[in-house]
């Protein structure tokens, strides 16, 4: 329980972060809130030779609405996301999604950044990402570039990410009028990893369902959208019959990886309940 040894770099200002990365590049991993880096750590699955400690870099923490987008800089607390009154009001999804992400002291410390590109398939903030059609900014040395969900997650703890790039930014697009939302999950413990979920926003129109996004927890080696789930909702009134079509949909293709929790095939009714019950209560915020 040990991590091995490694060189501490202690960052001041972006630019030098930068700097750190373009020098050690495969050498180097970015030490965002830690929450998930240092157990890697500590069970030596990871060995990086230098550590770069982005928590004395002011410039990456903020969470702001500019021209209607919100804009949530990497380092930024997940609590602090949390309790934002202006995320509550304008994207909701994501205070429902933190609210399943382990623990309070775990939320304190953990970085929405380090989440996003730690990219583990079962944590909340991608799926939820990737449901709101985030894109993320990521930054080095030698320029700028902007990548969207389903290019930047790549499979499983993979990103997009350049050894010499650091993510910097997440931009939530504005969430259409009329758009009902819900989160679900499930994990044996309050606190556990998820075993399956799922992430929905409908935007209504007259008592038809104009838009819809699915995205599902735990599927995959990535978070998944469900675009044939989506479609089916698409056009018509959200009911008990058409919520479980789509739940269906969305799980027709999938192969979750099993293991000493629950068998693939239980992991694939999991997901389709979770997918049903979230179009359900996100139906039954339109009609509140």
């Amino acid at each position: 329980m040990k991590p091995p040894q490694f060189d501490y770099h202690d960052p001041q200002s972006l630019d030098e972060a930068l700097e750190l990365l373009a020098e050690h590049g495969e050498e180097a991993k970015a030490l965002a809130g830690g929450q998930s880096l240092v157990p890697l750590l500590n069970f030596r699955l990871t060995y990086p030779e230098h550590l770069i400690d982005l928590g004395r870099v002011p410039a990456l923490a903020y969470v702001r609405r500019q021209n209607g987008v919100l804009r949530i800089g990497a380092m930024t607390r997940q609590a602090t996301l949390e309790r934002s009154p202006l995320v509550a009001t304008h994207w909701p999804l994501l205070t429902d999604a933190l609210a399943f992400v382990a623990h309070a002291q775990i939320r304190n410390r953990g970085t929405v950044g380090g989440s996003v590109a730690h990219a583990d398939p079962a944590a909340e903030l991608p799926v939820a990402f990737t449901a709101l059609d985030a894109i993320f900014h990521v930054l080095s040395s030698s320029g700028r570039r902007s990548i969207g969900c389903s290019d930047f997650f790549v499979t499983h703890l993979t990103t997009a990410l350049e050894h010499d790039e650091l993510l910097v930014e997440i931009e939530v697009p504005a969430v259409p009028p009329n758009t009902s939302w819900a989160f679900t999950e499930y994990a044996r413990r309050h606190g556990d990893f998820a075993l399956g979920g799922a992430a929905v926003l409908l935007t209504m129109n007259d008592g038809a369902c104009k838009r819809a996004r699915i995205a599902l927890l735990a599927a995959a080696d990535t978070p998944l959208r469900a675009p044939a789930a989506e479609r089916s909702l698409e056009g018509g009134a959200v009911t008990e019959e058409s919520a479980a079509e789509a739940a269906r949909l969305a799980v027709a293709d999938i192969n979750p990886t099993g293991d000493i929790h629950g068998s693939s095939k239980y992991r694939r009714y999991l997901v389709e309940g979770m997918v049903r019950r979230a179009i359900v209560q996100a139906n039954q915020r339109v009609r509140r």
